[in-house]
Order: C-alpha cells, then sequence, then structure tokens
C-alpha cells in the first residue's frame, strides 16, 4: 500500500497553499490509520477540509486569471465527487471502498501537487513579485 507522508518535495513555496496540502497528507493518513468505527468521522474531516482546499485554490485561479483554471477546476470537481461518494459509502459502513479511495489518494495527490498546484504556485508567485516590483 503507498503511503504519502509530507516532505519537502511536495512544498511549493506558497506558504497557505503548503499549510493546506499539509494537513490534507496528515488528514489522509490519519484516516488510513482509522479503525472501521472511526473512519467514517476521519474521511468527513478530510472531504470538509478538502471541499475548502479546492474552493480556495479555484478563487486564486479565478481572481488571478489562470490560464490553466478550467483544466484544475475540473480535475478539482473529479476528486470531490469521489470524496463525497466515500462519504456515503463510509456512512453506511462500507468501509472497503473508501480504503481503495485513500489509497488512490495518497497516489494521485503529489502528482496533482507537483504538476497542476505547482503551476498555480508559480503562476500567484509571479504575480506577488510584479505587484511588489
Amino acid at each position: 500500500m503507498p503511503t504519502l507522508t509530507w516532505t519537502d518535495k511536495l512544498a511549493l513555496g506558497l506558504p497557505e497553499m503548503d499549510t493546506t496540502h499539509r494537513e490534507f497528507v496528515e488528514l489522509l493518513a490519519h484516516a488510513r490509520r482509522c479503525d472501521a468505527e472511526s473512519l467514517p468521522a476521519a474521511w468527513r474531516a478530510l472531504v470538509e477540509h478538502t471541499d475548502a482546499h479546492f474552493a480556495r485554490e479555484e478563487k486564486w485561479m479565478h481572481d488571478s486569471r489562470f490560464h490553466a483554471c478550467q483544466c484544475h477546476a475540473a480535475q478539482h470537481k473529479v476528486v470531490l465527487r469521489v470524496l463525497h461518494e466515500g462519504q456515503m459509502l463510509a456512512d453506511r459502513g462500507d468501509i472497503v471502498p473508501v480504503r481503495a479511495m485513500i489509497e488512490e489518494l495518497a497516489l494521485w495527490f503529489p502528482q496533482h501537487a507537483q504538476t497542476m498546484d505547482a503551476a498555480l504556485a508559480e503562476h500567484l508567485l509571479a504575480r506577488q513579485a510584479t505587484a511588489a516590483a
């Protein structure tokens, strides 16, 4: 089973984004460690965090007119759909698919962070540098 832990390789140099990403990794790791009884609550915390996380990124993309906004937001939409489906399953006590989702998220997140989010972070940092100049 893949294990996702926070490393400096996941840091993108944008403190608010890095903090949110670290929290996501920690919530995912916590959900992975949960027993069947505590998994639904841990999954709910992950879903709530990710809803806010993605909404914040999408606001940044919209406000800054990020060129890849549609593609990035589309990926968020798919992941959120899976997370919400997992919540319905977990609430019914069907945790086997949720455990599989945890493993898939552990594979997905580093790639998303190092591609889509890295491009957004670079864009936002460049805008900050331009505004400061």
